[in-house]
């Protein structure tokens, strides 16, 4: 973990351990003072195959499964949290990426489980051509505000 200090601002970006590790040069979360910044969550699991990816038939074709994809998710946007000491209560906005917006009634379904209107964080839901993965049919990135506890 790199912790770098603007004025008395602390700003740091963490890997969190048992975690898939990023496709690219950015952490899983990133804390700027009192906001924490996650970076844009997949169903990515740990040993690199994907949730919601399910097999079937024998030559190898693939059913995406955007409830299983969501859960899994919103599973990892919460481990990424609970490693600054945040909650998925602690979110105030969150973006979602879908490949295909015939996908939102499932993606819906499983965000309702997680967030209610009246309590969830302000979200944007926008379609994209792709995600960095062939078999990824929902990215989300967000961000939450969780105070530094000062001792």
């Amino acid at each position: 973990m790199q912790v770098e200090k603007y004025g008395n601002m602390e700003n740091k970006g963490r890997l969190v351990e048992g975690k898939a590790t990023p496709r690219g040069a950015y952490p899983h979360i990133k804390r700027a003072g009192d906001f924490l910044f996650v970076s844009g969550a997949s169903s990515r699991l740990p040993d690199n195959t994907f949730a919601g990816v399910n097999t079937i038939d024998e030559m190898g074709t693939v059913h995406l499964d955007i409830r299983e994809q969501t859960r899994a998710v919103i599973e990892n946007i919460k481990d990424y949290l609970a490693s600054e000491g945040a909650t998925l209560a602690d979110l105030v906005d969150v973006t979602s990426f879908l490949v295909n917006m015939n996908d939102f009634a499932g993606y819906n379904e499983v965000y309702r489980e997680y967030f209610t209107k009246e309590t969830g964080p302000a979200r944007t839901t926008v379609a994209v051509h792709q995600l960095p993965h062939p078999n990824l049919v929902v990215e989300i990135k967000a961000m939450a505000y969780k105070p530094i506890n000062k001792k």
